[in-house]
């Protein structure tokens, strides 16, 4: 008791008037504080500073406010447009295989004994946790031209009479980044979907099947409804993931052959420290965030009317 009486005296007036719920409320924002004032620093600010300069012409040499001209150059200029095609095909093409086959595998995965299901869990989620850079020289030597094990196979099958440039090639660049995408991104979408999995009522699933209803049924019907959280988490974050693809545009192809393989990532990467135009890249940056922020609530909205 006097411990008590203590610490309450020890505290100021203006404290010990506020009511209970003001007072948890403050000592709450008291321990954001810290991860506030870097959330603000290293992430609002550098954002607004973003939007900003992106109406100058702002280089290595010049800061000179031109209002709109940096947007306007931007749908004007064909290594833009090109990149912001290749952007949309990954996002269209690599995000639904992703999703369907994570469900699939996950689904599988989850009615199979518990070693042969974590076995499986690690396997694909091992390029998660593998370093990027790691992974890509394995996938560069796969595809390369005359020493790479896809154009080996695919000659002794008689698929190929010669090899292929396949990271070189305007017509199979993009195509082999989408593959690798995928098979880089689908594990965490299987332990999320196997975690959801098991939160599903058990009960009301056997109760169903006891009713006769099909395997299918219990899916669209008990399954579907219960992992559609995770399902419009699993894609939101795989189109922002898709969107912001940088490192394997890179480190196999930086772009070529012409822009055929270049995303708006790397685009504004180039812009920024190779060409040093900064303004120019940050438009950039702003009109991939809108293309983001309008998938993002269009995918929410389709989700919500769904569940």
């Amino acid at each position: 008791m006097v411990e008590k009486i203590t610490s309450n005296k020890s505290k100021p007036n203006w404290y010990q008037k506020l009511p209970m719920k003001r007072r948890e409320t403050l000592v709450s924002y008291l321990f954001l504080l810290p991860c506030l004032f870097f959330f603000v620093v290293f992430v609002v600010i550098p954002i607004l500073m973003g939007v900003f300069t992106s109406f100058f012409n702002y280089t290595s040499s010049s800061f000179e406010f031109n209002g709109l001209d940096n947007y306007i150059r931007l749908f004007q200029d064909q290594a833009f447009l090109r990149s912001l095609k290749n952007t949309i095909v990954l996002v269209v093409v690599a995000v639904p295989i992703t999703v369907i086959f994570a469900l699939f595998v996950g689904y599988v995965l989850y009615n199979r004994k518990s070693f042969t299901r974590s076995l499986f869990r690690g396997i694909f989620y091992l390029p998660v946790v593998t370093g990027t850079v790691a992974v890509t020289v394995v996938w560069a030597w796969m595809f390369d031209q005359y020493n790479g094990v896809l154009n080996w196979v695919l000659m002794n099958m008689g698929v190929i009479q010669q090899e292929i440039a396949w990271l070189g090639d305007e017509r199979f660049a993009l195509m082999a980044i989408i593959i690798i995408l995928i098979t880089t991104s689908v594990g965490q979408p299987i332990i999320l979907y196997i975690a959801a999995l098991g939160n599903l009522d058990t009960a009301q699933i056997e109760a169903s099947k006891i009713d006769g209803a099909t395997e299918w049924q219990v899916f669209r019907h008990i399954t579907w409804p219960g992992i559609l959280p995770t399902t419009l988490y699993v894609v939101m974050i795989t189109t922002i993931n898709t969107f912001q693809c940088f490192s394997l545009v890179q480190l196999l192809t930086s772009g070529a052959p012409d822009y055929h393989s270049s995303t708006i990532m790397y685009l504004v990467y180039e812009m920024a420290f190779t060409f040093k135009q900064f303004g120019y890249a940050n438009a950039m940056g702003v009109i991939l965030a809108v293309i983001i922020g309008i998938f993002s609530i269009v995918q929410y909205k389709a989700f919500s009317s769904k569940g």
